[in-house]
């Protein structure tokens, strides 16, 4: 059987241009493939010790096999070393040091030797293939694009997109969507790894930015930039919102979205299956673009937390299950789009919860500072709620006040600092209590309420304090979406669910608060090392 070395110069560029053509890769890596199988196949028949070369001229189809061996003053390894004498029968300008080509006769391989080099060619071609393929799909993340099904493995859907396959998982999938083996898909390029069975193409069709690339796709202006998608949110199969907005005043958004009859939004409906789509305009104004993502619920009133936030919406009590929908699923969404938690009350509800907490500070302002009840109220009908407002307002603001003079603010703020300083009396005994070092207490940026707060977390002394990271102590707690039902209860219809967040959370400090707290914290351990310097230095002179 005649070998790759001794085929025809012909057949060789003919095989390297075939097979570079078909997986549409560089012919110079089919070259090199061969050149790699032509030397191990020449290293089985001469001898694996040998250091055996072998070059494939791309324009010409020339074969060239040669062994690389050093001249030497004495030979140790006859496979890989020649003495000077013999160096210079093949060049005669070799001296000591130097390596040569010793050249080699073609050789006919038998059929393992052949096996052995089209494993290698094989092996090559696979590896380009990959990197091809890698390369050309590492960039394309959030791209649409159109394949064929090829198979489905396990509820995964193997897609050829034709100079690669991509997968869409069952996560990803539209839900009771049904891929049927030889049909056409369309998918969003989710994102693209590099693995060692070769690169992995991760498709979606539930992700919000597919529906987004669809409305690209049907929607001229949106793909021309006029209209932008600000925000979009998905219930897979089901139900989704997208909010848009027009850079041009004449062009309406929401229309040029929906198209002619619908056209253009019914388009996308049957991609995505079915799912429903609520087109809303965009705006800046946070509780505007609330309003108008809970449609078509009314609403009353909306109340930002920035801080944390969070929005509480206020809705007409007939229009309390049309805001939360089916299983909670509107305002889910409208939660998904704004990037805030929404808590949805009835104006009952909303009344209730008012004159609760009126009646509560009220309360708290009548024991504290040891007022009458009018009194109390009246300071929380001015907007007071805390004890900290009351001891730091402006004096001529709270002299201001109907039925306040300049004597009675100066008393208020004396009761309010004085309860203020049994509070953090009260606070630094429990603290004490519980075992927290006076040190921390030296701390910048923590009261006592906060170092109770410590203490509970198990964080007692200066190390302890020390050995967190900024993220650890202050960071606050981030409310995660989840399935919501149709309970009457606002308590459940809120989006309760929080992460752990830092020990001091809940407290509001700053990331470079924070950081001064750990730093102050870590001080004391800077401080050691001079001393532990100087002893180091003392038992080294002794």
């Amino acid at each position: 059987m005649a070998s790759p070395i001794s085929a025809n110069r012909a057949e060789l560029l003919a095989i390297a241009t075939s097979v570079a053509t078909e997986k549409m890769i560089d012919k110079s890596i089919v070259i090199e493939a061969m050149e790699e199988a032509i030397q191990k196949s020449a290293r089985n028949r001469y001898g694996a010790e040998n250091d055996i070369r072998a070059k494939l001229d791309p324009r010409t189809g020339d074969l060239r096999l040669w062994r690389v061996v050093e001249v030497v003053e004495e030979v140790e390894d006859y496979f890989k070393q020649v003495d000077l004498k013999a160096a210079q029968k093949l060049d005669e300008n070799a001296k000591l040091g130097d390596f040569i080509v010793d050249p080699l006769p073609a050789v006919e391989l038998g059929r393992i030797d052949a096996q052995s080099a089209k494993q290698v060619i094989f092996q090559k071609v696979r590896d380009a293939e990959r990197d091809r393929q890698f390369e050309e799909f590492k960039d394309r993340g959030g791209e649409l694009v159109t394949g064929v099904i090829k198979s489905v493995e396990f509820g995964h859907v193997i897609v050829n997109l034709g100079r690669a396959e991509g997968v869409i998982r069952r996560d990803q999938q539209i839900p009771r969507e049904v891929a049927r083996v030889g049909e056409r898909v369309r998918a969003l390029i989710l994102k693209v790894e590099r693995q060692n069975r070769g690169p992995q193409i991760f498709l979606s069709r539930a992700h919000p930015d597919f529906m987004k690339s669809l409305f690209a796709q049907e929607v001229p202006e949106i793909y021309d930039g006029i209209i932008t998608i600000m925000a979009a949110a998905r219930d897979p199969g089901s139900r989704a919102k997208i909010g848009v907005i027009s850079r041009d005043s004449s062009i309406d958004p929401v229309g040029a979205c929906v198209g002619m009859k619908g056209s253009r939004v019914q388009a996308v409906v049957q991609e995505m299956q079915g799912e429903k789509i609520d087109i809303i305009p965009w705006s800046e104004d946070t509780a505007t673009f609330v309003v108008n993502a809970l449609q078509p619920a009314t609403v009353s009133r909306v109340v930002i937390d920035e801080e944390e936030s969070r929005i509480e919406v206020v809705v007409p009590d007939d229009q309390l299950s049309l805001a939360i929908g089916r299983r909670g699923q509107n305002v889910r969404l409208a939660s998904q789009l704004t990037g805030s938690q929404i808590d949805i009350l009835t104006d009952a509800e909303a009344s209730e919860k008012r004159q609760k907490e009126f009646a509560e500070r009220s309360k708290m302002f009548e024991e504290e500072l040891d007022v009458d009840e009018t009194l109390s109220q009246l300071l929380v009908a001015e907007g007071f709620s805390e004890m900290e407002e009351v001891a730091y307002v402006e004096l001529a603001e709270l002299a201001t006040i109907e039925g306040f003079d300049e004597e009675l603010a100066q008393e208020l703020q004396s009761r309010a600092t004085e309860a203020l300083d049994r509070r953090e009396a009260a606070f630094r005994e429990q603290r004490r209590a519980l075992g927290v070092e006076d040190a921390l207490a030296e701390m910048p940026h923590l009261n006592e309420q906060m170092l109770v707060t410590l203490g509970k977390g198990g964080i007692k002394t200066l190390d302890d304090l020390a050995d967190l990271a900024t993220d650890e102590l202050i960071a606050k707690k981030r409310p995660e979406q989840r399935r919501r039902d149709n309970s009457p209860t606002p308590a459940r219809r809120s989006e309760r669910a929080e992460d752990k967040g830092g020990v001091l959370g809940e407290y509001g400090l700053s990331e470079e608060q924070g950081n001064e707290v750990i730093m102050a914290a870590r001080a004391h351990w800077f401080e050691d090392e001079p001393a532990l310097e100087e002893a180091a230095n003392a038992d080294s002179s002794q």
